[in-house]
């Protein structure tokens, strides 16, 4: 059976993984695979892995770093100025304040990034490295001719392939050891994949693949993700390729964090969630029982979720049809896991809203009848390695 660690923080999930990636008193990893759901700390996680691999001089100024990353911060380093007043020279503004983009033109990074958005897109950019700004273009066929369009806004989805392709241009060039990323011992990815469709998610970790199990590279990986599909080709892309470790992060709310190694059962998260909910219900009539949060309906309807697309229902609703109270429940699953409940700031139920919580989750389980294996056993819980 898997193990589970226990941690007080994010910084301790941090180097546990440097740990696996360095091999101290284990055997060596070249790449950590996390799943963990929207809201349990991913960013949070891959900011403290970066800032252990950072030296300060005595002033508090960075003297060296070991990681180069890809999270949410990466992507607010580009912004889009749509000239509302002409509505005509739509650019992406990059911010020219970041390390990120020092010595961008000496790299000559375009052609590096066209080879990458070639594969999803077809798309053309020009990069003005003086004013820090990109413009995009597209050709369409007009009446059988090609016609050019400039300074187009493009899609959500492109723009996160466009700087995504902008990261796989320099994480080329750490792995092909150019002088400029030296430095560069761990890669970081977290949740690239924000507003992609299934195709290009699969098609980016194909690609991820690729590049990372390249001859010659000696950069450790870690990517985190909660997107199910987008893990589940990654576990399967990278197979034995590398030497790896696969976990799922559980946050525990005021209780830290809990770390599953999934390696022999990829999909053992949302397993791991039910079990929790589970726990968490079974023992309301004790005399210190755990408590119940409103992000709890989060979990819950992801779990939902998941049946829902096993069942091939449409809709989660279909999960509670013929329950009593179905439509009361349809209505808290709605109102709950939207509304502003966070594990950052957890807030206890009312005695109200945790029976309707148990009354929800008892009549789901009933009607589907999950075996509930004893996957959070003590004698399977270790202590922070």
């Amino acid at each position: 059976m898997s193990t589970i660690t226990n941690f007080t923080n994010l910084t301790e999930v941090a180097q546990h993984f440097r740990k696996d990636l360095i091999g101290d008193h284990r055997p060596m990893k070249d790449l950590v695979l996390l799943f963990a759901h929207n809201a349990s700390g991913k960013t949070r996680l891959s900011m403290d892995f970066r800032q252990i691999g950072k030296t300060f001089d005595a002033e508090g100024n960075i003297t060296s770093r070991d990681t180069l990353y890809f999270n949410a911060f990466t992507e607010d380093l580009f912004s889009w100025n749509n000239d509302l007043e002409n509505d005509t020279e739509r650019t992406l503004i990059l911010n020219s304040d970041s390390a990120f983009f020092n010595g961008l033109r000496e790299l000559e990074l375009d052609a590096k990034i066209e080879s990458f958005l070639n594969n999803y897109v077809d798309l053309k950019f020009d990069i003005n490295y003086d004013e820090s700004i990109v413009t995009f273009s597209r050709s369409i066929l007009v009446d059988g001719n090609e016609q050019t369009i400039s300074n187009i806004k493009i899609s959500r989805g492109e723009e996160t392939l466009f700087i995504w392709c902008f990261f796989m241009a320099i994480c080329q060039l750490a792995i092909d050891k150019d002088p400029a990323y030296n430095w560069v011992k761990y890669i970081y990815i977290d949740d690239p994949i924000s507003s992609l469709d299934e195709n290009n998610a699969i098609a980016i970790a194909c690609d991820l693949c690729s590049l990372l199990t390249s001859l010659g590279n000696e950069i450790k990986t870690v990517i985190s993700t909660h997107h199910s599909l987008f893990f589940n080709v990654l576990y399967n892309e990278f197979g034995r390729k590398v030497k790896n470790k696969k976990y799922f992060l559980h946050n525990k709310g005021a209780n830290g964090y809990a770390l599953q190694d999934t390696n022999d059962t990829p999909f053992f998260h949302h397993i791991a969630t039910l079990n929790e909910l589970k726990n968490i219900v079974d023992k309301q009539s004790d005399e210190n029982p755990p408590k119940i949060y409103t992000f709890h309906f989060n979990a819950l309807r992801s779990v939902l979720e998941k049946t829902a697309t096993f069942f091939g229902y449409d809709k989660i609703d279909k999960c509670i049809d013929g329950l009593d109270d179905e439509v009361l429940f349809e209505r808290a699953l709605q109102l709950f896991s939207h509304g502003k409940y966070s594990i950052f700031d957890p807030v206890e139920m009312g005695d109200d809203n945790k029976e309707l919580f148990i009354r929800i989750f008892s009549g789901f389980t009933g009607k589907y009848t999950f075996y509930f294996p004893k996957i959070f056993n003590e004698a399977n819980l270790t202590e922070t390695a």
